[in-house]
C-alpha cells in the first residue's frame, strides 16, 4: 500500500514536470527566444518565506550542502527537477517482478 502511495506521489511530480515543459515551451514559442521557469524562481513565486527558512535550517547543519548542491539544484529548470523526482519514485517504488517457479506464502 505505501508502494502504491509513493507511486502516486511520484506520477504527481511527473505531471508538474510535464505541465511546466508545456509552459515554457509556449513560453519560449511566444518569446522567440527559450525560456526556462528555475525551480527556485517558481519556490519564491509560492511562498518566498518557506525557501528563506530553508536556505537557514540548510546552512546551520551543513553549509557545504547549501553551496554545492541546493544552489545547483534551484537553478535548474523546474520541469527537470520534478521530472527527474518523479522518475525516481516511480522506478524505486515499481511492483515487484513475479518469481518463477516459486509460490509466495
Amino acid at each position: 500500500m505505501i508502494r502504491g502511495f509513493f507511486r502516486l506521489i511520484g506520477l504527481l511530480f511527473l505531471t508538474g514536470g510535464f505541465i511546466f515543459l508545456v509552459y515554457d515551451g509556449a513560453r519560449s514559442v511566444a518569446d522567440n527566444s527559450v525560456q526556462w521557469t528555475k525551480l527556485g524562481d517558481f519556490w519564491n513565486d509560492i511562498h518566498q518565506a518557506s525557501q528563506q527558512s530553508f536556505r537557514d535550517w540548510v546552512e546551520q547543519t551543513a553549509p557545504w550542502l547549501w553551496t554545492h548542491v541546493a544552489k545547483f539544484v534551484l537553478t535548474q529548470p523546474t520541469f527537470a527537477v520534478l521530472g527527474v523526482i518523479g522518475l525516481a519514485l516511480l522506478l524505486l517504488f515499481r511492483p515487484r517482478k513475479p518469481l518463477i517457479g516459486y509460490a509466495r506464502d
